[in-house]
């Protein structure tokens, strides 16, 4: 539940603490246990990297050989801010996709490893001070929060998120909101209400038929198998209405937890010569399973977010039932302008 706070933080008038905006597909990890944290477990930690840019930037390309440069120039970048820039008393903009809070705080530790979990081991302690509806915000302020990065600086609106730190705080505007702030918060809130959506009311053997209906949305044809009786093979599906091959194997995983490479190698294990795979998950994939992936170009793998995006593309051809349990309204919302 949102902790309210009486009290407006001490912020020192010396100088302004930088405004850090985090991400997470851990909101209650954030809440519950007053930190922030990130991923790239494969790193091991962080604190024995000298801290400087290249130092980050080698260490990460090593890990992570078959990544782009620009993946490995973005990546390490985020990693070497959260451990060598942060500073204790800067202020972290957390927005929650669950509750649609805009949650507040101050940076209270230094980087630390933990080795007790097996996810986001990479933290920082944090005291929340503020937890706001996001209606409160400027949409040029959430258009800035809704990068797409995990961590980033709060530039542009920085002052809109010191404000709300304060007693009375209101709504900000600053006037430069355009078409294509709106645009952007309004379809990032769709994804998030989709995923939140699908991932509650369709645990289990119950995302195997929402599956089956996209792939037929799509021009499919399916097989969905009886529960636990074909070894792990949860729908057939095949090019138009014949089931003449190729055969494609769909293996379906709504779980909360990211897909491991041991996962997808069983999925191969249930393929027959001449079979595809498709691995779809509510989920991402971790590194393993990436690197397995683009080793085996037969197995085609959708996380949660792509799956958001072929849920709301093929949405008006899905059954009645599904678009009851996840209600969408088509409306007309101005879009930004393309410049030359």
């Amino acid at each position: 539940m949102p902790i309210p706070s009486s009290a407006s933080p001490a912020i020192s008038s010396a100088a302004e603490p930088r405004i850090w905006g985090i991400h997470s597909t851990d909101d209650s990890l954030f809440r519950n246990n007053s930190v922030i944290a990130i991923g790239w477990e494969e790193m091991g930690d962080l604190s024995s990297i000298p801290c400087d840019r290249e130092s980050f930037k080698q260490k990460y390309a090593s890990v992570y050989p078959t990544a782009s440069s620009g993946n490995v120039s973005t990546c390490s970048g985020m990693l070497f801010r959260f451990v060598c820039e942060m500073q204790i008393g800067d202020i972290v903009v957390h927005p929650s996709k669950a509750d649609k809070q805009v949650n507040i705080g101050k940076i209270e530790g230094s980087y630390t490893h933990v080795t007790a979990r097996s996810s986001f081991t990479n933290e920082r302690k944090v005291k929340w001070i503020k937890h706001i509806p996001r209606t409160a915000f400027s949409n040029g302020a959430l258009y800035e929060i809704g990068s797409a990065l995990t961590l980033f600086q709060i530039k542009n609106y920085a002052e809109e998120f010191l404000a709300a730190l304060t007693r009375g705080f209101q709504s900000g505007s600053s006037g430069s909101d355009d078409a294509g702030a709106t645009y952007d918060v309004i379809l990032e809130q769709t994804r998030s209400y989709v995923l939140k959506e699908l991932r509650t009311k369709y645990k289990g053997y119950d995302f195997e038929p929402v599956v089956a209906n996209l792939l037929e949305a799509m021009g499919y044809s399916t097989v969905v198998s009886p529960h636990g009786g074909d070894r792990g093979l949860d729908i057939k599906a095949f090019k138009g209405e014949f089931q003449v091959p190729p055969r494609i194997i769909v293996q379906c995983k709504s779980q909360g937890s990211d897909i491991s490479e041991d996962l997808v190698q069983r999925l191969k294990g249930t393929m027959k010569d001449g079979d595809y795979g498709l691995f779809v998950s509510l989920s991402k994939f971790r590194k393993n399973a990436l690197d397995y992936l683009s080793q085996n170009p037969i197995i085609r793998g959708i996380d949660g977010d792509e799956f958001v995006e072929l849920f709301m593309k093929h949405y008006d051809r899905l059954d009645a039932e599904i678009k009851s349990a996840v209600p969408l309204k088509m409306v007309y919302v101005a879009a930004p302008q393309a410049h030359d």
